[in-house]
């Protein structure tokens, strides 16, 4: 009980001093936005604005409830952008917040009763997604100050194309097709360079194996008008891997982060999934009246200093512009970093998780974790609901029994909701150990889940 208090009251501190620090780098990155770009570039934590236009695109809320409903317009949905992005309870959002409180909401009215329109709604939004939705953020055709300007960081700048698939296993005859879903911060290396090298000749005589960079991470595009939503991620692994691979139907088999976007594809393509396996689901039930995306948020990154795991997680979801500077040391200087850990290790272990966790931009991080981690979580329920019900494959759940970030409780909340699905709890294993160091082992249980579900169809 001690240990526990020492460190809430710990992390009360450190938490509470990132808090200033994060206020402080807000105004820091602003000005050198300005001085570098020529531009104001807005962001997360920017003071609120009415979010109902002259042209009536954007239909929201009443009240003025900071919750975002819908937008009519060509490019993105409103519901697709987690709050988690503008609605995080800092020092940094209450001083936002009360520069705009009081008359905000009595300027907007006046304002569309001055053009004899309709009020459609009182809905205040952070101005940096009105501004995005609205098309007045034009980004460059180039990287940020702060990216990475390497081949691997801008393959993608203007004009989407496809996403990076290592590709092993059958050429000709292909029997089956095997997609890899890597988490999040990770790439297809997580696969390749494990599992890849330990599956038998029999295995990859008969099965596709397509291991994918997801948007904005490894080798894929990091495109800086994106905001990685749900639906962009889940078009590109489409267009990128079921298109262009002409795959009909197909394993799964993800982890973390990917398992989120293994049950929204399954549930897209519900004929054609043969099997899922989920390693270390993040599924966190909300109680009843919880907003999901924001209890997400609380019990994936709790604001605590130890486990280090979760005070890494705190840090990049709580803190923009703490994570921009991280990512302004890591991952713009990320060949630096890669060849420093290769010299100093001589090649005596592998890298290539090191490598996948270097080579993101922080737009591609901080959307994804906010969008698809947490924004997601209101739609989980959905997704399980329809794989309990018409995807008919069979659902194979493993989970470390030392994970500190996804607790075991996730996989068992799982199978609450698929009766049918099998948990395997791995003794002595946490949340990256649960593939890495038992590679042989797990490959012989993908390739005995594969082998039953060929059966069983």
């Amino acid at each position: 009980m001690t240990g526990r208090f020492a460190n809430e009251i710990l992390s009360f501190i450190v938490f509470t001093l990132l808090d200033i620090l994060d206020f402080l780098l807000c105004y820091v990155y602003k000005i050198l936005d300005y001085l570098i770009e020529a531009e104001w570039e807005p962001c997360y934590c920017s003071s609120a604005k009415e979010a109902v236009t002259s042209s009536g695109k954007i239909l929201v809320s009443e009240h003025g409830e900071s919750k975002i409903l819908h937008l009519s317009s060509t490019k993105l949905e409103l519901e697709e952008i987690s709050d988690t992005l503008y609605n995080r309870p800092s020092l940094v959002s209450e001083v936002s917040k009360s520069t705009v409180e009081g008359n905000s909401m009595i300027q907007s009215r006046e304002k569309i009763n001055k053009r004899g329109g309709t009020i459609r709604s009182t809905f205040t939004i952070n101005s940096t997604i009105v501004e995005m939705l609205q098309g007045r953020i034009q980004k460059l055709p180039i990287p940020r100050w702060s990216d990475c300007d390497c081949k691997n960081c801008t393959g993608w700048t203007s004009c989407k194309e496809s996403l990076f698939i290592k590709a092993d296993g059958a050429k000709e005859n292909v029997q089956e097709d095997v997609l890899f879903i890597h988490g999040f911060i990770s790439s297809s290396a997580f696969w390749t360079e494990t599992l890849y090298p330990n599956f038998s000749k029999t295995t990859k005589s008969k099965y596709r194996l397509l291991a994918v960079d997801l948007l904005g991470f490894g080798k894929s595009p990091k495109p800086n008008d994106s905001l990685y939503t749900l639906r962009e991620h889940l078009e590109m692994i489409e267009k990128s891997v079921l298109e262009a691979h002409e795959v009909k139907s197909f394993h799964i088999v993800a982890h973390s982060m990917g398992c989120i976007l293994a049950l929204a594809l399954a549930v897209n393509h519900p004929a054609s999934v043969k099997s899922l396996t989920l390693l270390a689901p993040p599924y966190f039930p909300a109680p009843k009246g919880e907003p999901p995306a924001q209890y997400m948020m609380r019990r994936v990154a709790p604001r605590r200093v130890w486990p280090l795991i979760t005070f890494g997680a705190s840090i990049g979801c709580w803190y923009e512009h703490i994570g921009r500077t991280i990512s302004l040391v890591l991952c713009k200087n990320h060949r630096l970093w890669e060849f420093l850990t290769k010299l100093c290790t001589r090649n005596r272990i592998r890298t290539y998780l090191m490598e996948g966790f270097f080579c993101h931009t922080h737009i591609a991080s901080w959307h994804t974790l906010h969008n698809i981690i947490c924004g997601t979580a209101g739609l989980m329920e959905r997704y399980l609901h329809e794989v309990k019900n018409v995807v008919k494959c069979d659902v194979n759940i493993f989970h470390g029994k030392d994970d500190e970030l996804i607790p075991v409780e996730c996989s068992y909340s799982v199978k609450s909701r698929i009766p049918r699905a099998k948990v395997k709890v791995v003794e002595n294993k946490d949340h990256i150990t649960i593939v890495v160091g038992r590679q042989e082992d797990f490959a012989r249980e993908l390739e005995q889940i594969w082998r039953n579900a060929s059966t069983i169809k």
